[in-house]
């Protein structure tokens, strides 16, 4: 790659002009992060369901006429002495029950003076249930208001537990932003330590920091921007810190290596500047591919019209395209300044183990192991694939679900809110509502006797009946689990059910949601594949001007993540190392995890696919020998590659320490898919291709390789 091209002709300008450079972005730092530092009270807790479906309508029908039946907060009064009879136990909820502010609570349902028909005492009569609507059901609103009314639900002599919808939204989203303090908090001093090893010196080692700090400055800033047009939700918040650091670790990698390996022996400006030409051509160059292509990948994401899932890219975009231009316009400023500095502080005991600014061994570890695959290319590619394929297998058997208290830990608030309800009301029974819009109640109540009917349905009962837009509101219960399979399919058979004439009807709850969430995304995940396969391939059609490589990238890459799904459903679903990764499994995987992480793992492991390609691309240009360039491209990266891996793992290892089970989800998934990416993939499987593939590897129509 030569050093005249557009990057090198940046990076030389970039080093002539550092302390320029530097300040502009100082200015850009301290604007962003001043903007940005107010985001997280701007984030909501919504997003997790398709707002087109009838689960959704039923939803709106009921914030719009029957807010007051529709509790938004579910508190739990119990006592293992006391019945609801005691008068002690009467006090303490009665007085719960005065004090309420209006204007917090202007509905409250009291299971001690509802009808004995409502369910809201127990059938043991040691515990009742106490119903709020608070008065809007405005998200960003919602939660303040319970934040500030929940102290005041707080019962004396009997136990107060909290749960519902609400409050289940609050635990997620405060565990979302303890999650990410103590993931940072765990991974940075361990990064550290791993950098000094790694990079061998501790000025180097402290360059990762700066780019990864400036990458989540930036994107925290533009997530506030987006927060002013759309909805955002606070998990979002979690692949800022992942991918703004995991990257920034990889991206510094790549060019402070390059640099030390273009930086002459002379001393002061000169040399970096010259150094700085051709390693922004080339490691440059590296970064700004695979900037692009991470970016892209997790814009496939944008195809699902779920808020949830679209809030993931608006965080992680930024946290990727901050990296990389800070890594392509502030650190060769930086580099330039420090020079042959950037070696300074070095460590006695790193010495030896330094992974980068060393000449490539041509019969170093990873050249030897290059050297054995294309030896015996079809005996690496065929049992590589297999183990691969064989991890992969638990996925078959995956089973669906929607986010709900089982994803959270036992402990939480809201979840043991579920297990006190269970243990005093019974805890084997759904529940769901259907909304009948249009027609007269007579209608309603022949329709609801048809849901009666359908096999599996306990009972159905009328809650009200707004006459000004004539909707019938009734309820439904059946036995089991909200997020099985059994439920779902109810929902299916009694969506079977024929409207009365005339009339509309819509079934909501949390096992309608989770149906309608499951195939919305099956009916975009087609289009999701499509967008983003086809970007990947164009990209690296251009970057390596061949044809055959990106196909090659895709279907490795598709491999290794299945991999990775194999092991969280062998994980998640049927709970092995449940006690060991500290969680309770739901039985479940939450739908939009797996889509999450595989636009996610797919921009990551195409990072490294470019960095290793760019080097094989290099050695091939210079030699046209094709065991050669691949040999000499894995010597010199895999040490990069390694030390990026291990880095990355430890950041996302971190995300795996999460009390959040589909958070924790996604850092085992992605910590796996990386280590098997680093090692498996790069290691064995492409060397084992590009051997079989030979002079084809580097095929353009029109072009002679």
């Amino acid at each position: 790659m030569s050093s005249s091209s557009l990057l090198g002709r940046w990076g030389r300008y970039a080093a002539r002009h550092a302390w320029w450079v530097i300040g502009a972005w100082v200015v850009v730092f301290l604007a962003a992060g001043a903007y940005g530092a107010s985001v997280a009270d701007r984030l909501t807790t919504e997003g997790g369901y398709n707002e087109q479906a009838d689960s959704w309508h039923s939803y709106e029908l009921l914030q719009r006429d029957f807010r007051d039946a529709s509790p938004d907060v579910s508190v739990i009064y119990s006592s293992a002495e006391m019945t609801v009879d005691d008068p002690r136990f009467r006090k303490a909820v009665g007085d719960v029950v005065g004090r309420l502010p209006k204007d917090l609570a202007p509905t409250v349902v009291d299971g001690l003076t509802a009808p004995a028909s409502s369910g809201l005492v127990s059938p043991d009569r040691h515990a009742v249930r106490l119903w709020v609507s608070l008065p809007t059901g405005e998200v960003n609103q919602v939660m303040t208001d319970y934040r500030e009314l929940k102290p005041q639900l707080v019962a004396d002599g009997v136990r107060t537990d909290i749960g519902g919808i609400v409050a289940m939204g609050d635990d997620l989203s405060t565990m979302a932003v303890e999650d990410t303090a103590r993931a940072e908090m765990i991974a940075l001093p361990i990064v550290f330590v791993l950098g000094l090893f790694i990079f061998g010196s501790l000025t180097a080692a402290l360059l990762p920091s700066m780019v990864g700090a400036i990458a989540m400055t930036l994107a925290l800033a533009a997530l506030r921007l987006v927060t002013d047009h759309t909805n955002v939700a606070t998990h979002a918040m979690i692949v800022v810190s992942l991918l703004g650091m995991g990257l920034a670790i990889d991206y510094t990698l790549f060019v402070v290596t390059r640099f030390r390996e273009e930086l002459g022996t002379g001393r002061g400006r000169e040399p970096a500047v010259a150094a700085m030409g051709p390693t922004m051509a080339t490691a440059g160059r590296t970064v700004v591919v695979s900037g692009v292509i991470v970016a892209v990948s997790l814009a496939g994401l944008f195809v699902f019209p779920l808020t949830g899932i679209r809030s993931l890219a608006w965080g992680a975009i930024p946290a990727v395209l901050g990296a990389m231009a800070a890594a392509v316009t502030l650190l060769p400023a930086v580099l330039a300044v420090l020079s042959h500095r950037v070696n300074s502080l070095r460590l006695p005991w790193t010495r030896r183990h330094s992974m980068v600014g060393r000449e490539a061994d041509s019969r170093g570890f990873w050249a030897r192991v290059a050297h054995h695959v294309m030896a015996r290319p079809w005996t690496y590619l065929i049992l590589t694939t297999a183990a691969l394929l064989a991890c992969a297998t638990p996925f078959l058997g995956s089973r669906w679900g929607g986010a709900d208290e089982a994803q959270l830990p036992l402990d939480a608030p809201s979840r043991v809110a579920l297990q006190t309800e269970a243990k005093h009301f019974g805890g084997d029974r759904t529940w769901g509502y259907v909304m009948v819009e249009g027609g007269t109640p007579a209608d309603a109540a022949a329709y609801l006797s048809r849901l009666d009917a359908v096999p599996g349905v306990e009972a159905t009962h009328v809650l009200g009946h707004n006459s000004e837009h004539e909707v019938t509101f009734a309820n439904i219960t059946w036995r089991g689990e909200a997020q099985s399979n059994r439920s779902q399919e109810l929902v299916r058979a009694m969506r079977q059910v024929p409207d009365p004439v005339g009339a509309h009807t819509y079934i909501g709850g949390p096992s309608a949601l989770a149906v309608d969430q499951l195939e919305l995304i099956r009916d975009r995940l087609p289009w999701m594949l499509a967008v983003v396969g086809s970007a990947m391939f164009v990209l690296l059609l251009v970057a390596f001007r061949s044809v055959l490589l990106p196909l090659k990238a895709i279907v490795t890459s598709a491999i290794s993540i299945t991999a990775s799904f194999g092991v969280i459903t062998w994980v998640f679903q049927h709970g092995h190392l449940a006690g060991l990764l500290g969680f309770d499994p739901p039985g479940f995987l939450e739908v939009s995890t797996p889509i999450v992480m595989g636009a996610i793992l797919f921009g990551l492991s195409m990072d490294y696919e470019v960095f290793l390609l760019s080097r094989i691309r290099e050695e091939w240009d210079r030699t046209g020998d094709n065991t050669t360039s691949v040999a000499h491209g894995l010597a010199r990266t895999g040490r990069i590659i390694t030390g990026a891996a291990l880095l990355l793992a430890v950041v996302i290892g971190a995300f795996a320490t999460s009390g959040v089970v589909f958070v924790k989800m996604i850092g085992v998934g992605m910590l796996v898919a990386v280590l098997l990416d680093a090692t498996v993939v790069r290691g064995l499987l492409v060397p084992a291709t590009m051997k079989l593939l030979g002079r084809w590897n580097w095929w353009l129509p029109g072009s002679r390789g």
